[in-house]
């Protein structure tokens, strides 16, 4: 399938758990089967940051949140926060990519899945989120 189908993927999941009240564990399982995410890279790399993501919500969006200017997390729309929580787990936990790689997704995502303004707008959240990562902010 590849990481870029499989990070959308993941996107769309971290998005519908937003969403649906339904057991996340029962989500994940009925996401995986109905998706065909069967390849071994895939779902290692779809679990990895689903959970990831899930487990860390917290610590994620309190990342997020020391960038957003003039805004909450309560506040930005769905996609972009499950968007902008995906990459944020990348940078932070997945050293197998590349910073500017997760950046330039997200971007990607939010130009098919977003409004206008929000690509941009996610773009400089999560250059800040790096530059904080990096010890640069």
């Amino acid at each position: 399938m590849g990481r870029k189908q499989t990070r959308e993927k993941a996107m769309k999941l971290l998005y519908q758990i937003q969403i649906q009240r339904d057991d996340i564990k029962e989500q994940i399982e009925r996401f995986l089967e109905e998706h065909d995410i069967s390849e071994d890279a895939d779902r290692e790399y779809f679990l990895d940051v689903v959970n990831g993501v899930i487990e860390r919500q917290q610590e994620l969006d309190q990342l997020i949140s020391r960038h957003l200017k003039g805004w909450t997390i309560g506040r930005m729309p769905k996609v972009d926060l499950a968007i902008t929580r995906l990459s944020s787990y990348e940078m932070k936990y997945r050293f197998d990519i590349p910073p500017n790689v997760s950046i330039n997704e997200a971007v990607e995502l939010a130009k098919k899945y977003c409004g206008d303004q929000s690509r941009s707008f996610i773009n400089g959240v999560l250059g800040k989120v790096l530059g904080e990562l990096e010890g640069k902010l």
